[in-house]
């Protein structure tokens, strides 16, 4: 193995991104809405699923980081105090405020080249949403009455044309989500619901490249280009380049993880040197949409523990 390259072990490994996870100590945020805000920030997502057997995963990723943690004190953070809000990354999640501008670029294509998931949306059913948001404030589906209800498109898909016009409304960027309760979404303008007079400056390409490489850095530790582009394939060839420039600055470092063959993974130097350290004992309730779970692959390699969600199998296969 080259000199350049630094030798791993897997239980190193796990160890660090334990740590990067904050699953490492037993209150790493403290408590109440700011320990939220503070949980959304660090992990940089925290996703969004309708599945609820015990608890909605958003709430259960939070309360495995925030042990006095209320569902109320995610409504604060995003209805209140507005430190977080809602959209797409490898799935609907929350994500931080402060990381808007990275997401209006996605939001530009959506406005100018619509959305895959709902090309059904006619141009007037779109104005008659933003129409009443604008006149009469933030609204639910529940609140619209639709003239004509249209064919499923897939199973969990809405008959109410509203409903897929708000979505596509959402995806653009000209609306957000502004209360959840339970998976009933309450819409608001995005300009409204934030007091912009005007909205962020979008990223530029460079800048979306550096914030999903430094979003991983700060919640893995170890990363790879699966990692940092979880479902996100196009973004690769972008966050390679800037690795590659920051291996020459000597600000990363590659690594020769134990197990995993040609798979190419990196990690800063002054993470790797705190790599020997001792993790506590803790146990954890994860969901099957943790952080540390949700990479399925990534999971095996660290912890050689294969997840398999039941959800996912079918009926006779489980």
């Amino acid at each position: 193995m080259p000199d350049k390259f630094h030798p791993l072990t897997r239980i190193a490994a796990s160890h660090i991104w334990l740590r990067a996870q904050r699953l490492d100590t037993t209150a790493p945020f403290g408590d109440g809405p700011h320990a939220t805000a503070a949980a959304v920030e660090h992990l940089g997502y925290v996703q969004i699923d309708t599945i609820n057997v015990i608890e909605r995963c958003h709430h259960h990723i939070l309360w495995t980081r925030i042990p006095g943690y209320q569902r109320a004190d995610l409504r604060q953070a995003q209805s209140v105090d507005k430190s977080v809000f809602e959209y797409w990354t490898h799935a609907l999640s929350y994500v931080p405020a402060r990381d808007l501008r990275f997401f209006i670029p996605a939001m530009k294509v959506h406005r100018r080249e619509g959305h895959k998931w709902f090309r059904e949306v006619k141009p007037a059913d779109l104005r008659k949403v933003m129409r009443l948001l604008t006149k009469d404030g933030a609204l639910t589906v529940r609140d619209i009455d639709d003239d004509v209800l249209t064919e499923k498109v897939h199973l969990w898909a809405s008959r109410k044309p509203s409903k897929r016009a708000l979505q596509l409304a959402f995806y653009t960027g000209a609306v957000t989500i502004s209360e959840r309760n339970g998976m009933l979404k309450t819409y608001d303008l995005t300009a409204r619901h934030f007091g912009w007079d005007k909205p962020p400056k979008p990223a530029t390409a460079t800048e979306v490249a550096n914030y999903l490489l430094d979003r991983a850095l700060r919640a893995q530790g170890v990363v790879s280009p699966d990692s940092i582009c979880h479902l996100d394939a196009p973004s690769k060839a972008a966050v390679r380049r800037l690795i590659e420039a920051r291996i020459r600055r000597s600000e990363l470092v590659p690594v020769a993880l134990e197990g995993a063959g040609k798979q190419e993974h990196w990690a800063r130097p002054e993470t790797l040197a705190s790599a020997g350290d001792n993790a506590p004992e803790l146990v954890h309730i994860l969901s099957p949409f943790d952080p540390l779970i949700i990479q399925r692959k990534r999971t095996e390699l660290f912890f050689g523990y294969g997840h398999r969600f039941e959800a996912y199998v079918p009926k006779e296969k489980r």
